[in-house]
């Protein structure tokens, strides 16, 4: 604590600031609206934690997927696969 100018008279305060005071005060609780806060932070939450899962799949499944379409259609040959179905007996008209 900071030392006070010693007088004569006993009556006489010390200024002392806040900052010399080893004070602490607890946080009064939130009374009103605690529940509306607690399911806006959750929504909140909840809405980024979605976007980033949505976001994630699609780039790690969704991508791929079009990816590989894309490569099997580009080298599928219809009239081949035509051929070795009606080689089979597949088709009761061919």
């Amino acid at each position: 604590m900071a030392a006070c100018r010693v007088t004569h008279s006993p009556l006489l305060r010390c200024n002392i600031s806040m900052a010399d005071k080893a004070v602490s005060t607890m946080a009064k609780p939130q009374m009103r609206g605690l529940l509306n806060n607690v399911i806006k932070r959750n929504l909140i939450v909840a809405l980024a934690l979605a976007g980033v899962a949505g976001f994630s799949f699609k780039q790690l499944v969704g991508n791929e997927r079009k990816r590989r379409y894309a490569e099997f259609y580009r080298t599928y040959d219809a009239e081949k696969e035509f051929e070795e179905m009606r080689q089979k007996g597949l088709f009761q008209s061919c």
